[in-house]
Order: C-alpha cells, then sequence, then structure tokens
C-alpha cells in the first residue's frame, strides 16, 4: 500500500434472517444454499474470504449436511471462511434479559471451539434495531474484543466516528465499527458501493471496512460482486481494495494507534416501535427467562443437597429462548405465522423449565422433617433469590375448613385470606398470604386445626369502593373515570402523583410494525373511562378495587391491590384490545421536581432526559426528584412482567401496553384499502405491574429487587408429613451487601460444579461476600461499578473458589 493511500477491506457476507418475512424452515433451507454458494465462490476464488456469524446456523448445517459442514470446517482451518458474532443468533439488543445475553456467548462460542476450534473475537449484530450500553462489558468476558453494528445509523445517533471505542459502566470497552450505508449488496457490479464507501475515508481513519453480499434472504457475494472488486483493485486511483475480514481489520487498526474517540453510552434509536409491537412474543420470552434462571437455582440447590440429578436438557430450553431472541421474532416486526412457532418453542423451554423446577422443589420438599398432626397442611414455600424476601403468596388447596388457622415453622400466627381459586367447583380452596422467606432457601407454612394454635390478629385495611388505606399509604379513585386521583404517602406527606395516574391513554399510531423514523408517539385520541369501580376482596392480608373500563370496542380491568403489610401496590390488567393503528400507554405524572429518570437495561442501568422519546427498558423505570412538600429526596417505581417501552415526558412517566399495528408492514409501503390485514395484539393479555413510592432514590428503595421478586415468584409445594434430614427452614446461599445481587446459580458445562453470577447494580464499588453456609464456603470479592462477576464452585471441598469468565473458562 501506498503511503497517503486509502483502503477498504471487502467483507464478503450474507446476512442471514432465519425468520422475518418467511418462517425458520425456510431460514432454514436458505442456510444451506448460502454456505453452499460461499464454498463454491472459494473453489472459484482462491482469494476471497467470508465472514459469517451465528451458532444456531452452523448447527443446522451440522445436523442436515454433515458433509457441507466438514468442508466449511476446512475452511475455517484454512482461514478463508472467518467465524465472527459467537453468539446463538443475531438478536435484539435491547429486550432479552442480561442473563440472555451472557447465554448467547455461552453456548455461541462454545460451540465455535468445540466445532471448529475457534473463539469469534468480534461480536457482530450487522442488523439489530439499537444496542443497550453495557454491552462492551459482556463482549468482553465472553472473548470478543470488537463489535460490528451498523443501527443506529448517522440519522438517528450521531457519533464521533465509524470507529470508536465503545465504553461500558465498569470501565470495560470494545473496539467498535459502524458500518457504512448498508451491511449487503445487490448481486450486481459494487463500483457505486465502493465509491460511496470511498467518501466516507478521512485521514487518519483511511481505512474502513465495506460489506458486500447478498443479504436479508441470504445469499452471499456473487460472481458478479467479486469480479467488479477485482476489476477495480487493478485501477491505479489511490483506493486499495482488499478481500479480507473484520478480524484482520480490527487486528490493522490495533497496530495503528489511532486516536479512537471513546463513546460511553447505549446505541438508540432505530425502529423505537419494536419495544412495544407483539405482547405475546415479549411475555412468553420473559416467562422463560425467568422460570429458566429459576429453575437452575433451585436445580442446583437440590443437585447439591439431596443429589437429584441436574436437568440434562437444560440447554437445549435456552436454546430455544436465544433462538428466538433473534431481532426480528422478538422485535416483533415477523409475519404472523412466525409467531405461532415462536410459541411453539417458547412453550418448550417453559415445560423444560417447569418440570426441572417441580423435580428440585419436590426433591427438596420431601427431605424436610414435618411432624406427623391430623388435618395439618403443610406448604412449603421457596425463595429463588438470594436475599430475605417479604412477598405476597397465594397457594391453592382441597378440603379446607373454617377453623383452619395459619403458622410459620416456629409455631407462629400468619394472618391469611381466602380468595377466588382458579377452579370453581369441588372444593378448592385459595389462600393469600404475606411469606418472609430466607434468601434463596424455603420456609415450610402449615394451615392447622391445632386447638392449641394461635390465631392472628389482624384486621383488614380501610377499603371501600374508591379508596384504601393502610398504615402508609391511602390512595384513592374518581369513580367517574377509574383513575387514580390520590396517592398519598402518609409517613412522608408526599402526594405522589399530580394528577389523574394509571390513566389509559389511547393514542393514534399509523406507523409501521417498526416505526421507522419516529420517536415520539404523542398523539393522544382518547382514553378508556370506567364503567364501573368496585371493592372485591377484603380482608386481614389485602384488599382490591376493580376499575372496569372500555373504549371503543376495547375493555381494560384493572385490579389495584393494597397490602396490610407490604409497601408496594401490584396491578393486574387485563386487556382486551380491538383496536387498530392505535397504542395504548398507561400515564403516570409524578409530583416531584429537580428528576431523574432511570431505566432498567440488561444488568445494568441507564439514566435519561425526560424529552418524550419513546425508550427501551427492562422490568422497572424510576422517577426520582425532590417533593414539593417536605423538600426531600423522593421517587416512584413502576415495575412489571411483560413490558419493554416506556416514556417520560414533562414529568409524566408512561408504559407502552401495546401498540397494534399490520404485521411486517415495512414503509414505505401503503397497505391497500381493498387488502385483507392481520393487526397486531388483537385479543386479551394480562400484564402485572407494580407501584413503588418511596423516600430516597431507588438505589435505596430496593427497587432492583422488588422487579425481580415480581418477575420470580416464590414456588410452593403442598407437602405431607414425613421425616426427613432437612429443618423447616434453611437458606442456602445469601450476599451482605444490598446492591450486589446474585443472579444465577446453575451447574457448570463441564462438570458439576457450581456457577455463581453476581452483579453490581448502582454503580457503586463494592466489596461483598457471597456466603453458602451448607458447603462452607465463602466467596470475597471486589466489584467495581456495574461490575458482573461469575465464579466457579468446585464440588471437590478441598478445591479453592475461583473466578472465571461468562463463558466459564
Amino acid at each position: 500500500m501506498k503511503q497517503n493511500e486509502k483502503k477498504l477491506y471487502m467483507i464478503g457476507n450474507a446476512h442471514l434472517d432465519p425468520v422475518w418475512l418467511w418462517p425458520w424452515q425456510e431460514g432454514f433451507q436458505e442456510t444451506k444454499a448460502t454456505f453452499r454458494s460461499a464454498l463454491d465462490r472459494m473453489k472459484e476464488y482462491d482469494d476471497f474470504i467470508f465472514t459469517s456469524s451465528s451458532a444456531q446456523n452452523y448447527e443446522w448445517v451440522e445436523e442436515n449436511d454433515p458433509a457441507m459442514f466438514r468442508e466449511i470446517q476446512g475452511r475455517v482451518a484454512e482461514g478463508r471462511w472467518v467465524i465472527v458474532g459467537g453468539w446463538w443468533v443475531q438478536p435484539d439488543c435491547n429486550i432479552p434479559g442480561g442473563e440472555s445475553f451472557v447465554r448467547q456467548g455461552l453456548y455461541g462460542q462454545r460451540y465455535f471451539k468445540e466445532k471448529f476450534g475457534v473463539t469469534a473475537k468480534v461480536g457482530y449484530n450487522v442488523d439489530s434495531f439499537g444496542h443497550f450500553g453495557m454491552m462492551p462489558q459482556i463482549l468482553k468476558k465472553s472473548g470478543m474484543d470488537y463489535y460490528v453494528m451498523m443501527r443506529p445509523m448517522p440519522n438517528e445517533k450521531g457519533l464521533p466516528g465509524r470507529l470508536f471505542k465503545w465504553e461500558a459502566d465498569d470501565g470495560s470497552s470494545v473496539l467498535a465499527f459502524r458500518i457504512l450505508f448498508e451491511y449487503c449488496s445487490w448481486g450486481k457490479d459494487l463500483e457505486n458501493h465502493i465509491r460511496r464507501c470511498e467518501s466516507e475515508l478521512k485521514a487518519p481513519f483511511d481505512q474502513l471496512m465495506s460489506f458486500y453480499g447478498v443479504g436479508n434472504h441470504g445469499g452471499g457475494p456473487t460472481r458478479e460482486n467479486i469480479d467488479s472488486i477485482k476489476r477495480l483493485q487493478k485501477e491505479d486511483d489511490g483506493l486499495e481494495l482488499v478481500f479480507s475480514s473484520p478480524n484482520d481489520f480490527f487486528e490493522d487498526m490495533e497496530k495503528l494507534n489511532l486516536p479512537f474517540p471513546v463513546v460511553h453510552d447505549d446505541l438508540q434509536h432505530h425502529a423505537s416501535g419494536c419495544y412495544a409491537a407483539h405482547s405475546g412474543v415479549k411475555q412468553w420470552n420473559r416467562r422463560a427467562e425467568n422460570l429458566m434462571v429459576t429453575a437452575e437455582k433451585l436445580s442446583s440447590i437440590a443437585a447439591w443437597t439431596t443429589g437429584q440429578p441436574y436437568p440434562k436438557n437444560f440447554d437445549r430450553a435456552w436454546k430455544n429462548i436465544l433462538f428466538n431472541q433473534f431481532h426480528d421474532i422478538l422485535a416483533g416486526t415477523s409475519i404472523e405465522s412466525a409467531y405461532d412457532d415462536a410459541r411453539n418453542e417458547y412453550g418448550e423451554s417453559l415445560a423444560i423449565a417447569a418440570r426441572g423446577l417441580n423435580y428440585a422443589v419436590q426433591s427438596l420438599s420431601w427431605n424436610i422433617n414435618i411432624e406427623e398432626e391430623e388435618n395439618m397442611k403443610p406448604v412449603v414455600v421457596f425463595n429463588p433469590h438470594a436475599w430475605e424476601s417479604r412477598v405476597h403468596v397465594e397457594v391453592e388447596v382441597g378440603s379446607f375448613k373454617d377453623e383452619h388457622v395459619l403458622v410459620d415453622d416456629e409455631g407462629r400466627p400468619v394472618a391469611f385470606q381466602k380468595v377466588q381459586p382458579a377452579a370453581t367447583s369441588n372444593g378448592r380452596f385459595r389462600l393469600s398470604f404475606i411469606a418472609q422467606l430466607p434468601a434463596l432457601g424455603y420456609r415450610v407454612y402449615k394451615f392447622t386445626t391445632n386447638p392449641s394454635a394461635p390465631r392472628a390478629a389482624a384486621a383488614p385495611i380501610k377499603a371501600n369502593d374508591y379508596s384504601m388505606e393502610n398504615d402508609r399509604f391511602r390512595i384513592e379513585f374518581d369513580p367517574a373515570t377509574g383513575y387514580i386521583v390520590s396517592l398519598r404517602d402518609k409517613r412522608s406527606g408526599v402526594e405522589v402523583f399530580r394528577g389523574a395516574a394509571a390513566r389509559p391513554v389511547v393514542i393514534e399510531d399509523k406507523t409501521d410494525t417498526w416505526s421507522h423514523n419516529v420517536f415520539h408517539f404523542n398523539n393522544t385520541i382518547g382514553a378508556f373511562g370506567a364503567a364501573r369501580v368496585q371493592l372485591v376482596e377484603h380482608g386481614p392480608v389485602k384488599s382490591v378495587i376493580r376499575i372496569t373500563s372500555r373504549y371503543g370496542s376495547s375493555h381494560l380491568v384493572q385490579d389495584f391491590t393494597m397490602y396490610r403489610e407490604l409497601d408496594q401496590i401490584d396491578v393486574k390488567a387485563t386487556i382486551d384490545w380491538r383496536e387498530q393503528f392505535k397504542m395504548l400507554k398507561l400515564v403516570f405524572p409524578v409530583n416531584l421536581i429537580f428528576t431523574r429518570q432511570t431505566y432498567e437495561q440488561p444488568y445494568s442501568f441507564i439514566e435519561r432526559e425526560h424529552n418524550g422519546e419513546e425508550e427501551p427498558g427492562q422490568s422497572w423505570i424510576d422517577y426520582s426528584g425532590i417533593a414539593r412538600e417536605n423538600n426531600k429526596l423522593y421517587g416512584v417505581s413502576l415495575m412489571n412482567d411483560s413490558k419493554y417501552s416506556y416514556s417520560i415526558h414533562n414529568k409524566e412517566m408512561a408504559i407502552t401496553m401495546l401498540r397494534s399495528p399490520i404485521y411486517a408492514h415495512h414503509d414505505p409501503l401503503v397497505p391497500s384499502e381493498t387488502g385483507h390485514y392481520s393487526f397486531i395484539d388483537q385479543g386479551i393479555q394480562t400484564v402485572h405491574y407494580s407501584i413503588l413510592p418511596h423516600e430516597g432514590n431507588w438505589e435505596t428503595a430496593g427497587t432492583v429487587k422488588r422487579a425481580a421478586e415480581l418477575n420470580q415468584r416464590p414456588v410452593t409445594v403442598i407437602e405431607t408429613y414425613h421425616q426427613g434430614d432437612l429443618p423447616q427452614k434453611d437458606s442456602f446461599l445469601s450476599v451482605d451487601k444490598d446492591n450486589v445481587l446474585v443472579s444465577v446459580v446453575k451447574k457448570s458445562e463441564d462438570n458439576d460444579d457450581l456457577i455463581v453470577r453476581a452483579y453490581e447494580t448502582t454503580r457503586t464499588g463494592t466489596r461483598a461476600v457471597i456466603s453458602l453456609p451448607k458447603w462452607n464456603r465463602t466467596i470475597e470479592a471486589d466489584f467495581g461499578p456495574c461490575e458482573i462477576k461469575t465464579f466457579r464452585i468446585p464440588k471437590d471441598a478441598g478445591q479453592p473458589v475461583t473466578e472465571t469468565n461468562l463463558i466459564e473458562w
């Protein structure tokens, strides 16, 4: 290369959407066709190099065409077939939970190492619709020092250059590249594409990558693509073109000691409508992620405690989840039939998780020593979290008598109440109570008719059809609208909301499935109005006011629950949605000044301005500031079990509950007036959310833990009396710092060791102690701000605990 000559690294690739405007079966076939084409081009052109990602594609070929798979193995060994993106697929990079991103690398990198003897060095999500800010840490700890993306594009987010250091809150960074113009090309001559890429070359960054090859539905580089590059290579016009790979490009850039700018931010926004499109797939994803993590924790405990075999098919369940996190599936932008397949695969994962979880908890509960007593119904309640939890529990039993009372493992009385059972006949009863549970452990509660057992003296809270009041809060509803008109913190003297709250607002939304080039949804055209406001449950544990409302042909039922002993308000929202080209938000105007707005991200959080833009978030958002009444720090957190789309504008925070565009409608195509279309999110869905007003900020209010408790709920087993070696209350793992959470306890991928993963939640450096008292193990570790740490605990008690990476190497 001559001095001052510009250079383009030509990256031959084929972006393969395994699902989008076609089902996965078609993506399966196209994968084979694309890989065959790439192999054929290698035979025809000795210098051609092909770049490809996504372990799932390789597994399909391995299982369906072993001969071609062996040919690919040979080309990888030769260095001309380059594996990038060490993840199972190219997922949506906003919606999956933090642990899902870890598992993308765990299963992807291990697959590539086992089958090809290599691991990916370059993270690769060229078509994902945005990228959360903690990703650099996960990439680095999964063996990837570099990252390639394309969206958001320059018109959606300004960056200081095409090549930059992308840094996470813990200080981890990767060298990242934003693709020039597009990740694929037509199958024709590439001169026009190359010339426009050349226009981006500016000293000192006068060497960049140019991606080519037919993509989306696969295809890869064509003969005409390659011939045109070879023709241009012969022209001495100050531009060097080389067949190359992202691996070589990044290695070369590192050697040049260039002044890479640093970006410390998430990379948004592209396709803001995706955060809410298709409630079903997003709810299946959240349920499957959380049930798998719960099942792994308790299966690990059971394996080491009772010898219950750890399930061998948890990897299959995870791979189903990871595949359906592909960016066009989880974002809600695929054809309607694709969601039948996604539902079925998530269903398989949920069934595997539920089966493994049941074996684990029943193995543990069966080994608890429970005394014999006539008419006693023992209930073992398991806590899947590594902290003491005070949580609401509901359990269904049979043959319940009026003289039954509830006591804990030490015989102390516990208040309970009967609520409506799932079965309306044959003597089934549903019982509600508040459980105080040890960290990652269990406790036995007993419904007994023993006349010597004490009965809890607990009076119901104050409640009528329009208001409820416990020792901490008073909430009032407008009987005409059903909206919250007052939520007062009696202890602090703070009125939480400054106007009607939990207000179901309907917004016109005629955008396509992605909502291309749309960042605000604010054209309000109506709201649900109350048809009925009624107190439907009232007892010593909780009271429930039901708000039934309607808009057009749609109905909404919200059950607001206030507890005697808990300081959060839980809401069950059942929506029967019949609207088209509309969006539903629940709006909460907050009565605070000098505010900051925080959104949960995968294994992290981010603060954003309240500019009304639609933003991705995980299970919670928080709005904190100064209360006008007392000039003290105050806030309110909103938590939920299945939503990912939020907005905050003019001190109003909102959860986007759903939107109803046409399936896979992509601008600029305009729907025909005579066409017949299927609209997303028609019908019934149920969402649980919680309102957590709090003194101080979210970091001290326990928002992260409360949201986790909402999403990973206690597990109950109806037991009987029997002898056993286990006590009636036990804890297997705990952490001594509130801001360090253990998110994962699982069996090692290699042996019977335990893998424990924990992360810091508040951007505060902390020294924490993780204790496993049953096995006399203690882990002391320093956590940086938002740092994720993974530990290996050998089954052999004589071996030390070690820290490992996310791939468990």
